[in-house]
């Protein structure tokens, strides 16, 4: 096992998990927060923190190559044990996954494989689904589709609208995550080629949590 893991966090946005992410550290330490966009809420949150933080342009760069890359040398800087993705709208550079496979782990607003991409909720309630969720998964080189680490779900109501669904959704993510990253960071839930194996305090604490694992 690991000591308290160093976790570098990417955000695009409002910052909801990685405010979680902070407010639960436990088995690991916030250490640094990288962002694509200078006004997101995200590096608000971080610097209430006290937390380091970096801003990557892509319009200050030339080409989408280099901005990828420009976001993979800015993470590589802050020698992370892990690497979290919380609402980054990047998909990351081939070489970005390749380097940290296996330390790079996002969170996304659905039961995948089920609603890939965006609009989830909505997309949830019009296919007449009656469970939803988030996944936490380790990060491949395709959209949502590396190995699936472990997954909270929430019924789907009669009443439900995309907004209501998405406020039980997120109470679920802002503690799945924070968990899986725990977990991730100190060891307990590691990757090995494409299978996720998982130490039996992993297992005991998933099931206690009503989480679902793989």
């Amino acid at each position: 096992m690991r000591e308290d893991g160093k976790v570098t966090v990417l955000v695009s946005g409002r910052g909801s998990n990685l405010k979680a992410l902070i407010q639960q550290q436990s088995g690991y330490h916030i250490h640094h927060v990288i962002s694509d966009k200078a006004d997101a809420g995200g590096l608000v949150i971080a610097h209430e923190a006290h937390i380091p933080t970096t801003v990557v342009l892509r319009e200050s760069h030339n080409s989408i190559g280099s901005f990828k890359n420009a976001i993979l040398s800015a993470v590589q800087e802050t020698e992370p044990t892990l690497v979290a993705l919380a609402g980054f709208m990047v998909l990351l550079h081939p070489a970005f996954v390749e380097t940290f496979y296996g330390r790079l782990i996002n969170i996304h607003p659905s039961l995948l494989p089920n609603f890939s991409g965006l609009n989830t909720h909505a997309r949830a309630l019009e296919a007449g689904a009656s469970e939803h969720g988030c996944t936490v998964h380790f990060v491949d080189t395709g959209m949502d589709t590396g190995p699936l680490i472990a997954q909270a779900k929430v019924a789907i109501l009669a009443d439900d609208t995309p907004d209501t669904l998405a406020a039980r959704v997120i109470v679920q993510e802002h503690a799945l995550y924070s968990w899986t990253t725990k977990h991730v960071a100190q060891g307990s839930i590691r990757l090995e080629g494409r299978t996720v194996l998982y130490s039996e305090l992993a297992r005991t604490e998933a099931a206690s949590r009503n989480f679902s694992i793989f």
